[in-house]
């Protein structure tokens, strides 16, 4: 068992107007790519929230992966096209996790 935890990437932003179709319809072959190239990548949830923004959530197997992906992204073609939706950028942040529980049986 490796000592260290998984780590969640939080992602906020807002994307262009009318541009909610492509942003949705674009993220399995975007996420796809992501996992191809950064394979530390073990999760990826896209949420809307209440006042219109969105949250990308990522699950990472290490903060190291989580933090390479978050330099080299923009080196992955899809993951830079799907960028282009997106017109203002909260900013990332990287939360480890020091809990889980799935009803799946997979969390810790």
């Amino acid at each position: 068992m490796s000592n260290e935890s998984n780590v969640i990437e939080l992602a906020r932003f807002r994307i262009l107007e009318g541009a909610e179709h492509l942003l949705v319809s674009e993220r399995p072959r975007m996420v796809e790519a992501l996992h191809r190239r950064f394979p530390g990548c073990l999760a990826a949830y896209l949420t809307r929230e209440d006042d219109g923004g969105w949250l990308d959530m990522i699950v990472w197997r290490s903060r190291a992966e989580a933090e390479e992906a978050a330099r080299m992204i923009t080196t992955v073609p899809e993951c830079a096209a799907w960028f282009g939706h997106i017109s203002e950028s909260g900013g990332i942040r990287h939360v480890e996790v020091v809990d889980a529980w799935s009803a799946t049986g997979t969390g810790s």
